[in-house]
């Protein structure tokens, strides 16, 4: 199948042949054609599966079809600041011949550019909740002219605590609208806000969580607690290690890491909720052009980081949630290529191996062979 087969208008076929996109990702085959028809979506699928240009691609189409207004049509949910970068750009690129209008907003940087471009009037608006919510409260934003409803990464914004925020903000919208509904997991608590949302939802589901990436090779080290820093640094030395996405579980890990590569001369940044807006998209880019060799994020941080032919990910702390290993493991071994996933273990932490294991039905080979066993 190609992206011809599936009612996209010229404008948008353009646009993605401009970008080397010829043939459809399998959520895309399956919810492009059902959202142009008005459908719900309730979609569940991994991070790196083609969500963005599942749900961006018939938005954009339904939009420009019809006469230039300055309200927002459309409202994207993100819970991250990266996530919410990542979906404009990506609709930036999508929307490159045709008249629709989108601007991104999200907390931790001033409003005032934000502010500026709503008053020139969008028809896109890609948001975090809690800054939605603030320029909502100063009369900023009005939501009474939504016709699409995207709820991106929805298991993510309740493990981050914004279903109150959620909620709020779906009753500012209009009752007769599309709703598209995103979640890698299908929790009991997701699908209770699902079937709170969505109307008789075409429901998709692509590459369940419980199956990890088939092009990522898996190593485990079993290593103790203070000789992390030095096995991370003999693999990074040693290993053919040319760009690492590196996971700790916490912020001041995250720093702690960062700080010792770069002490030992290995090029490395850190990038977490604590870091300025400016700082992480400096850190992003620099991974992505390679001028940064490593960098070492939370998970809660990494949700948008979309970095081609990324080679390693390396689970510095091992994930106390089985899926999130997942999840981390899939910015690797992307769009046909190969990829490879370590994963360091304490005693402590192989409890959280064993959930691992017993989610991925898969053993993973454990490398016995190195200095700090």
């Amino acid at each position: 199948m190609t992206f011809n087969d599936l009612k996209l208008s010229e404008p948008l076929l353009k646009a993605l042949n401009n970008m080397g996109y010829n043939s459809p990702t399998p959520i895309q085959e399956q919810a492009i054609i059902p959202i142009l028809n008005g459908r719900d979506i309730f979609g569940s699928a991994q991070t790196g599966t083609g969500k963005t240009a599942a749900f961006s691609l018939p938005i954009l189409q339904q939009l420009s079809s019809k006469v230039p207004t300055p309200h927002i049509k459309a409202l994207i949910l993100a819970p991250t600041r990266e996530l919410a970068s990542q979906i404009s750009e990506n609709i930036t690129m999508y929307s490159k011949f045709v008249r629709v209008s989108h601007t991104v907003i999200f907390g931790g940087v001033s409003q005032k550019n934000q502010e500026r471009e709503l008053r020139r009037g969008v028809n896109i608006l890609v948001a975090t909740p809690g800054r939605l919510l603030d320029l909502m409260q100063q009369g900023l934003i009005k939501l009474d002219k939504v016709e699409h409803f995207v709820l991106d990464e929805a298991d993510r914004m309740l493990d981050m605590g914004f279903i109150h925020d959620i909620k709020r903000i779906i009753t500012k919208l209009p009752a007769q609208r599309q709703t598209l509904f995103f979640s890698a997991t299908a929790a009991p608590e997701i699908m209770k806000l699902a079937n709170s949302l969505l109307k008789n939802p075409v429901h998709i589901s692509v590459s369940p969580v419980s199956s990890a990436a088939p092009l990522v090779e898996q190593s485990l080290y079993y290593v103790s607690k203070e000789n992390k820093r030095s096995l991370l640094k003999h693999i990074l030395n040693t290993g053919k290690v040319e760009h690492a996405l590196v996971f700790t579980r916490t912020k001041r890990g995250a720093d702690k890491v960062a700080k010792e590569l770069n002490s030992s001369g290995i090029s490395s940044e850190a990038i977490h909720g604590n870091k300025s807006q400016g700082a992480r998209e400096r850190a992003l880019k620099g991974f992505k052009n390679r001028t940064i060799r490593v960098l070492v994020a939370t998970d809660i941080a990494s949700r948008g980081i979309d970095v081609e032919k990324l080679s390693h990910v390396i689970n510095y702390e091992i994930p106390e949630q089985a899926e999130t290993y997942v999840h981390r493991i899939g910015r690797t071994g992307r769009a046909g290529l190969a990829g490879i996933a370590l994963s360091f273990c304490t005693n402590e932490e192989r409890t959280y191996m064993k959930d691992i294991t017993k989610l991925i039905k898969q053993k993973i080979e454990v490398i016995a062979s190195h200095p700090f066993a």
